[in-house]
């Protein structure tokens, strides 16, 4: 399970660490203000289509570090494609890389990343 108030805290480092608005944020990602307004506060907690939104249009960020903070932000391995996404901004290239990242949830609420 993980820690709606840490998340958040997490969130909000994404958002400054690209210098967002939330409203930016919530245009790049596909989904109202009013989404991002209740999470950051704490109101709701993230669905998994949230958090999947923000891996496929941030992928220097990592779903480890994301959910439980292990990890590091941003992904030291996508250095190259923070240049690319600046640069050519390609949502083809984020959707392969969500693509690309497999992940599997268990029963009991864990989950294993793999990537190609």
């Amino acid at each position: 399970m993980i820690n709606t108030e840490e998340f958040t805290k997490r969130l909000q480092k994404v958002i400054d660490f690209y210098g967002e608005s939330a409203s930016s944020f919530a245009e790049k990602i596909g989904v109202q203000r009013s989404s991002i307004s209740h999470i950051l506060s704490g109101r709701n907690k993230p669905s998994l289509d949230f958090i999947m939104k923000v891996l496929s249009s941030y992928p220097e960020v990592e779903l480890y570090w994301l959910l439980n903070g292990k990890g590091k932000f941003p992904s030291q391995k996508d250095e190259t494609l923070t240049e690319i996404r600046f640069s050519e901004d390609k949502p083809a290239h984020n959707i392969q890389k969500t693509i690309d990242r497999i992940v599997i949830f268990y029963k009991d609420g864990s989950f294993t990343s793999y990537e190609n």
